[in-house]
């Protein structure tokens, strides 16, 4: 089949191209590289059935042009920066939402039907149910991040309803893993190769979260859109297990071998937007036959392996 992917030199993205390669598929990564990397690409450019579209998924005439001749749509491209959302709104409208009603416009104009969309678990807000399921009450939003993915969500449900698509709506956890280049695995050892005697923590570290191996996670995907049919398949991706941040910080720090001082900043949030407990229920993903390979831990540091192999990924990200 003929593939198109936003934000397909991205960490996800740069995956998923890779996996639709090594099936046969023809894909063409669309992207801008405001935090794509050309690494990501590397074994991508070296097949023939790759094609790379540098452009921006606001660029709604670039993007139709890009994407004639594609049979199916993966909508990866976003901004993903939950912490400053506040401090730049309208870029999570633009990027997140506004880009998502581009990507189905462009669609239509191309007679495309198919799209799978990367959202968010955030969408729940600070749910009263754990695990969370699909069907949990609608959500009051408390990040300019969820809201707009949630926004993108219901655009897609109406392009499916009005205009004869079938969708497949992925509320990831956060994922981790090769490539990785944005959250707090990141964040930590940054900050750990900068000062490996003290580390700064948002929030009391107590807060409760949920990650899934970036494999483990198409994986998912691939078989959600294998055997699910419906017009709109809405799917949570994550494990059966959630870890606190003060778990993952003494994973990260035995494994480089460090003993820092934590300092906290206090309350039950990093950040105004941060739910303090992310636990998705994925009994749904998981009545396909759909099993996690790897726990939080391991992904952890298959993560930092990673980092620690490819230093510059800490460079390319000078927003970090």
């Amino acid at each position: 089949m003929n593939y198109f992917v936003t934000g397909g030199a991205g960490f996800i993205g740069s995956h998923l191209v890779d996996r639709l390669l090594r099936l046969g598929h023809r894909v063409v990564a669309y992207d801008n590289f405001s935090t794509g990397q050309e690494r990501f690409i590397e074994q991508a450019n070296g097949s023939p059935n790759f094609t790379l579209v540098r452009g921006d998924v606001l660029d709604l005439a670039c993007l139709t042009k890009a994407m004639h001749g594609a049979e199916f749509v993966y909508h990866l491209a976003a901004n993903a920066d939950v912490r400053f959302g506040l401090e730049h709104p309208r870029k999570d409208l633009e990027q997140n939402t506004i880009a998502t009603f581009n990507v189905l416009e462009a669609m239509r104009a191309n007679g495309i039907r198919q799209i799978a969309f990367a959202s968010t678990g955030s969408i729940y807000g600070e749910p009263e149910v754990f695990p969370t399921p699909e069907v949990a009450p609608f959500p009051i939003q408390t990040s300019t991040y969820g809201a707009s993915k949630l926004a993108g969500e219901g655009l897609i449900e109406a392009y499916c309803e009005g205009f004869g698509f079938q969708g497949y709506i992925f509320r990831f956890v956060s994922i981790l893993g090769e490539r990785y280049s944005h959250g707090h695995v990141f964040d930590f050892y940054k900050s750990l190769r900068k000062n490996p005697k003290e580390l700064r923590v948002l929030g009391d570290g107590y807060q409760r979260k949920s990650y899934l191996y970036i494999q483990d996670c198409i994986d998912a995907i691939f078989l959600v859109i294998q055997k699910a049919r419906e017009k709109v398949n809405i799917f949570n991706l994550g494990t059966d297990e959630y870890c606190e941040v003060n778990d993952s910080i003494s994973w990260i720090t035995e494994h480089l071998g460090l003993k820092p001082k934590l300092t906290y900043t206090g309350g039950k949030r990093g950040w105004v937007g941060d739910s303090p407990f992310i636990f998705l229920d994925c009994h749904k993903i998981r009545s396909l036959g759909w099993v996690p390979k790897l726990s939080i831990r391991e992904g952890i540091i298959r993560t930092l392996e990673y980092l620690e192999a490819n230093p510059w990924v800490l460079e390319a990200r000078k927003d970090s």
